[in-house]
């Protein structure tokens, strides 16, 4: 894995943070409801994004048929999914903020690597670094490995992971977890949206 150094890190979350992938992913999860022949709610699947793939077809499959299903959404993923993803509010302003500073970008997700970099490069929005397949705690190994001091994210799960690092955890409104429930999971601090991300990180460099 090829580390940044020198200049202060910011890592971010993907989905629902930098990301608004819901029309996408609804739209795989409805093909790909079709393709398998089970019925899916994609609505319900799109208001608790974060968590793996796996952790979400468990909901709608076998154990023993969790990883076939993995592959076949995956197949479907970049048909259906690219086009209809948009920047969340604000998240081409906090990189740039980032950059601006002379601070350096991580993205960390639970996303697959490939799909996650496919999405970025199709935007035009190029971190320095993206490391998939990461969930919560399981996140901290690539905060620790990019010397990222600080990781924004919109999901509990993206607070485990940074306070498990010992970065600063900065929390985004904008997923599947309200805000008493981001502050009550450790967030050091919860903002709106990423418009407020710049104002915070000024005050927060000093």
């Amino acid at each position: 894995m090829e580390t940044l150094s020198g200049a202060l890190t910011v890592g971010f979350d993907l989905d629902l943070t930098l990301l608004d992938t819901r029309p996408g992913i609804k739209a795989t999860f409805e093909a790909f409801s079709i393709d398998v022949g089970v019925p899916i709610d994609a609505d319900l699947v799109v208001s608790r994004l974060g968590p793996p793939l796996s952790h979400e077809l468990a909901h709608w499959f076998p154990e023993d048929r969790v990883p076939e299903m993995v592959k076949r959404y995956r197949e479907l993923y970049g048909r259906y999914a690219i086009e209809p993803t948009v920047p969340m509010p604000g998240a081409r302003d906090a990189m740039r903020a980032v950059r601006e500073a002379g601070g350096r970008t991580l993205v960390v997700t639970a996303k697959n690597e490939p799909h996650a970099r496919v999405h970025l490069t199709h935007l035009g929005m190029e971190p320095d670094a993206v490391v998939g397949d990461l969930w919560a705690e399981g996140k901290a190994a690539a905060l620790r490995a990019h010397g990222a001091r600080v990781y924004v994210g919109d999901h509990v799960g993206d607070v485990r992971g940074a306070r498990t690092a010992g970065a600063f955890s900065v929390a985004v409104a904008t997923g599947p977890c309200p805000t008493e429930e981001l502050r009550a999971a450790g967030a050091d601090v919860v903002l709106a949206d990423l418009t407020d991300f710049r104002a915070w990180w000024e005050g927060y460099r000093g």
